[in-house]
């Protein structure tokens, strides 16, 4: 057959392959969507939901998926930072102890979400005595997430141009000093991208937190703000159903009268905030590397 044919061919087969994966994701979102968005109101936001009753909402599900992120990402990036840098400017590639943290870094990414919650379950549940809290939730969400913020540091940090390495190290400065001062801000928008994803990904996550914070979420005083009260909205210490469990929950247990429409309203807000984290990631980074390179 003619090259230029095959070559034809070929490109029209992914194009239509391509094509599929973009109806078939289309077809998912505008379906999840058509179906909640109806539902969704400022009273179902911000009201607690029911358990026998009709006209409960998500309000302290959304508020527990956003405060476990943000206690998730103060754990977990500091982290996937500092193995990043190491694995990327100061490790020997060819030792035996980078190879056995890469490796640690493959298995861990590949554990599935539920092995992780009941790790979690045993480890910082019933060992660690922390009991069914957003600390749990959010320790098992960092052994969840830290393969995937490390490896993104790592190689946004490789992406840079060993030049800019020679031009700090030219100009007098420490290793420590170019890596914090040039490399790093250099890599910022390919971090700030990753960090946003592993955001939408880690505010989406049930499995695990079915088995460390806890399937239910108590009623919260907010005029209580000592973090060591369980009524308080900022303690690490209290149950805290999320917004992906609360679905799983409704939909599994049955109790709630418009449980139809209660998972309908709730799928349809927690595919707009991570559809906002993925649009979001590539804005924020666009707009970091504009401003740094000037472009």
């Amino acid at each position: 057959m003619n090259p230029k044919k095959v070559d034809k061919l070929a490109t029209n087969v992914l194009y239509v392959i391509s094509g599929i994966i973009v109806v078939i994701l289309a077809s998912l979102l505008l379906y999840i969507l058509v179906r909640g968005l109806p539902h969704i109101s400022w009273h179902f936001l911000t009201s607690p939901s029911k358990a026998y009753e009709v006209g409960g909402g998500i309000g302290i599900q959304l508020f527990n998926s956003i405060f476990l992120l943000v206690i998730t990402m103060i754990i977990s990036f500091p982290l996937s930072l500092g193995a990043g840098i190491y694995l990327s400017e100061y490790a020997n590639q060819n030792s035996w102890v980078t190879n056995l943290v890469r490796t640690s870094i493959e298995i861990l990414s590949s554990l599935p979400s539920v092995v992780v919650g009941l790790f979690g379950f045993l480890i910082f549940v019933v060992q660690f005595g922390y009991g069914f809290s957003i600390i749990s939730g959010a320790l098992a969400l960092t052994v969840f997430n830290l393969p995937l913020m490390t490896r993104n540091v790592e190689e946004s940090l490789k992406a840079v141009h060993h030049t800019q390495r020679e031009g700090g190290l030219a100009l007098g400065l420490s290793r420590w000093e170019t890596v914090l001062h040039v490399i790093v801000p250099e890599a910022l928008p390919g971090i700030v991208t990753g960090v946003v994803l592993s955001s939408g990904r880690i505010f989406g996550e049930a499995a695990a937190l079915i088995y460390t914070a806890g399937q239910s979420a108590p009623a919260l005083d907010w005029s209580n703000w000592n973090p060591m009260s369980v009524s308080s909205p900022i303690s690490i210490f209290r149950q805290a159903e999320t917004l992906a469990v609360h679905i799983w929950k409704v939909n599994g247990e049955g109790t709630v009268p418009d449980g139809a429409a209660v998972s309908a309203g709730a799928s349809a807000v927690l595919i707009i905030f991570v559809l906002l984290f993925n649009f979001g990631a590539r804005f924020i980074g666009k707009k970091i590397h504009s401003k740094l390179t000037a472009s």
